[in-house]
């Protein structure tokens, strides 16, 4: 049985990993935070109020429950606060790195950290797991700059990279870009979507999944996991209002330039699926299955809440 540590556990990444693989025989979950477990669900796992960007709290739960593998899930996603809180990226996405980094290192820990599409200019995409990496935005520098230094690691390393992940959190805590087109169709509301930023949509669970996979199997190296199908974030939204059979004329095309955000998104990435698929046996769902699964969990946060 593997001892597995989940850093951002509350998140829809941690909740995912947590609620999928807590009753699994091969695995020894613990899930940790910055505050007090938010899942309702506390069977199965232990959790553990932990900061990564504080040495003495990583050292004090990680010599409590000795893991074999650490997932890092925790930092700071959104690239626009990311380039206009350029300190507190720092600290989320590269020292909270440098100090698990360090940790696993003396305590012989394997690593997988999490990455992103974004590391990527997006001018040749979609990307296989030797491209070479361009950041347009401060928050793809800090994963960058994060995965710089876990390469660098005496313990075993893993770096996992994904693209724009959608998901429902617990509760219905957290919006993704198909609840923000499903909830504006709904209510007849115009939406400008970008044409030229084309990705591969990654269903939470499909992360979850391949994160375990290769904690699972002690894989090395890095790797992308992601959904199967590359479209436009135009097409995403159109099959989302296909999928709900919502009014498509709604959905008005814009650009990049127009929407005027602070950090620039690369154009072109998504990924290509070989290693993963072919090495740690990943299995991504559709674009499609992943809206049927994502509306079974709409169906049931919204009956019982």
């Amino acid at each position: 049985m593997k001892k597995i540590l989940v850093t951002g556990a509350n998140g829809l990444l941690g909740q995912k990993i947590i609620y999928g693989y807590k009753n699994n025989p091969e695995v020894q979950l613990i899930g940790t935070g910055r505050g007090p477990c938010r899942m309702d669900d506390k069977e199965g796992y232990v959790y553990e109020e932990m900061n990564i960007s504080d040495k003495a709290s990583v050292l004090a739960v990680l010599e409590k429950h000795a893991p074999d593998v650490i997932i890092n899930s925790a930092a700071m996603t959104n690239v626009d606060e990311c380039e206009t809180n350029k300190a507190g990226c720092d600290e989320a996405n590269v020292t909270a790195v440098k100090i698990l980094a360090s940790a696993c290192e003396e305590l012989n820990i394997h690593l997988n950290q999490l990455s992103t599409d974004f590391i990527f200019d997006g001018k040749n995409g979609p990307y296989d797991e030797e491209a070479e990496a361009d950041p347009l935005s401060y928050y793809g520098w800090s994963k960058l700059r994060a995965e710089e230094i876990v390469k660098t690691c005496t313990c075993k390393w893993t770096i996992i990279r994904t693209v724009l992940v959608i998901g429902i959190t617990e509760g219905m805590s957290r919006s993704n870009i198909v609840l923000w087109a499903k909830g504006a169709l709904n209510k007849g509301q115009t939406i400008n979507v970008v044409n030229d930023q084309f990705r591969s949509p990654t269903l939470a669970e499909d992360l979850a999944d391949g994160c375990m996979l290769a904690a699972i199997q002690g894989a090395e190296g890095v790797y992308n996991i992601s959904g199967k199908n590359f479209m436009s974030v135009l097409e995403l939204v159109q099959r989302v209002a296909k999928f709900y059979k919502l009014d498509e004329s709604l959905i008005k095309p814009s650009t990049s330039e127009k929407l005027n955000q602070p950090a620039k998104r690369p154009p072109i990435t998504g990924f290509i699926l070989t290693k993963a698929i072919n090495e740690l046996g990943y299995k991504p769902h559709s674009f499609e299955e992943a809206l049927a699964v994502m509306q079974k969990q709409i169906d049931f946060y919204e009956t019982n809440n």
